[in-house]
């Protein structure tokens, strides 16, 4: 194949950077296969927060029950991460990706069958572990499979899925709840996903590629406890800190950075040795990826957290219903479904400075959400408050689908290919830690304010602090932009040069 002829086929240019080994010609129809299955795993994230009154009524459960059947997922999910995707570069992303896709079935069909409150919780763990083992999976096809220009329109498409998922989940889950005739329709909740993923399993095991590295080495189990320890201590803590109390959130704080920095001596040890660590030394150091693990961190902190804090005060502070909240958050994941695959076809040429206007256009869209609940819905009555946000959230999204794709692409773009799975593990791990962190700075904000005065000021202030942090996001993506000298943080090509070698 000439070199003309390879850039057709691959999306790339001659010259780019982007020549490699030959392409799966499946490629598009394995891309489907996991934005997919990545939207079911996600939405899962957010889809069971309106179920919650319906279990509690259903199983009996207490409060305190209720929060590990969210929890569970989320820390779960957040631990796996690492260790499944360094497996997936050892033993084909393939296999990893059908046995997470079996477990999160499995945890699924479990959870919609629950008798107990302790049987919700424990299937909604198995659930979480296979959220965990399949994503890692899924950014690592998208990155080894497609190439320059695809590869932007892969990753837009991939953008779009997780802003999709995020915003839609609350308004599937109210739908499921309210307009289903069944007093226990929260266990469709979860069954919803059964034919999704027998599909799901079908299709990947007819199309995905069976590739696997050729430095295949047994997990590292050391540096798996220590980082399951670490991950697990924050995330637990800032999910279950009303439980735990201030002292015993400073301590495992204190004990989650000791197992941190354990994890790094520890991984830099037995890389010298010889041996396949799950993250190796240095892969922050690599070009565009530490700046984008830190810029994907503080955007979700704050965006994972604006949903939370709106849904609130839409259902408590004015009364609306699952469903008439759910709507009122759907200009968000249309406009930032629309714009992720925009940006796809853009971030080539513009890196990242793509991201920089993305993160502009949500900053001033959750200003302008302030705006309204503050000045306009009081002055022509509370009742129009989800028409009124319908512009700001529109500005919101498309910004949204500007950061979230380009970003995770600039951030991979020059990862090993042999890396590929550790990569997006540690990438998704950060963005989880962000995402828990976030969560509970805003909505204890929101909760502290609210409870001090008038709910719409605490509405304000929790979406200011989100504000705050995809302005720090911002920061990351300017001096990236500056120090790098081109807006995709790492060559004027935007290349792979080592992601093929």
């Amino acid at each position: 194949m000439t070199t003309d002829s390879r850039a057709r086929s691959t999306g790339g240019a001659p010259g780019s950077g982007d020549d490699g080994p030959e392409l799966d010609p499946n490629r598009w129809r394995v891309l489907w296969v996991c934005l997919v299955t990545g939207f079911m795993t996600l939405l899962d994230v957010s889809i069971v927060n309106v179920a919650l009154p319906s279990i509690s009524s259903g199983l009996g459960a207490s409060g305190s029950q209720l929060q590990w059947v969210v929890t569970g997922y989320a820390v779960v999910f957040g631990l796996a991460l690492v260790p499944a995707g360094r497996l997936g570069d050892s033993f084909g992303r393939k296999k990893i990706f059908l046995v997470g896709l079996v477990l999160f079935a499995l945890g699924s069909l479990a959870c919609g069958l629950a008798p107990s409150p302790e049987a919700l919780i424990a299937a909604r763990i198995a659930q979480g572990l296979g959220a965990g083992v399949l994503n890692p999976q899924i950014t690592a096809i998208i990155n080894s499979e497609f190439r320059g220009a695809e590869r932007g329109r892969a990753f837009g498409r991939f953008g779009a899925t997780v802003g999709l998922s995020t915003a839609v989940g609350p308004l599937l889950g109210g739908v499921i709840i309210t307009l289903i005739p069944w007093e226990e329709s929260w266990r469709l909740v979860f069954l919803v996903n059964m034919p999704v993923a027998a599909a799901a399993f079908v299709l990947g095991l007819r199309l995905i590629s069976d590739r696997a590295s050729a430095e295949r080495s047994r997990l590292d189990w050391v540096g798996t406890v220590l980082l399951a320890v670490a991950v697990g201590l924050v995330l637990g803590a800032v999910q279950e800190r009303e439980v735990l109390g201030p002292l015993l959130v400073v301590v495992a704080l204190v004990v989650a950075a000791a197992s941190g920095w354990a994890f790094v001596r520890w991984e830099r040890r037995y890389a010298a040795a010889g041996h396949l660590p799950l993250a190796r030394p240095g892969l922050l150091g690599a070009p565009g990826f530490g700046p984008g693990v830190l810029l994907g961190s503080l955007y979700f902190g704050g965006f994972i957290a604006i949903f939370f804090t709106v849904t609130l005060y839409l259902q408590d502070g004015l009364g609306y219903s699952a469903l008439e909240a759910g709507l009122t958050q759907t200009p968000f994941a249309l406009a930032s479904a629309v714009a992720a695959p925009w940006a796809g076809r853009r971030v080539v040429a513009q890196g990242r400075l793509l991201v920089v206007r993305g993160l502009v256009a949500v900053a001033v869209g959750l200003l302008a959400v302030i705006a309204v609940v503050e000045l306009v819905a009081p002055a022509v009555g509370d009742a129009w408050t989800g028409l009124l946000l319908l512009v700001p959230f529109l500005v919101a999204g498309f910004g949204s689908g500007i950061v979230i794709g380009p970003n995770v692409n600039l951030s991979l773009a020059n990862i090993d290919a042999r890396d590929a799975g550790s990569a997006s593990g540690v990438f998704q791990t950060f963005q989880r830690v962000g995402s828990g962190i976030g969560l509970a700075v805003v909505s204890a904000v929101f909760l502290a304010v609210s409870a001090a005065g008038d709910p719409r000021d605490g509405l304000s202030a929790a979406l200011a602090m989100s504000a705050l942090l995809v302005l720090a996001a911002l920061v990351v993506a300017l001096v990236d932009v500056r120090r790098s000298g081109h807006g995709d943080g790492s060559s004027p090509t935007g290349g792979q040069e080592r992601a093929h070698r």
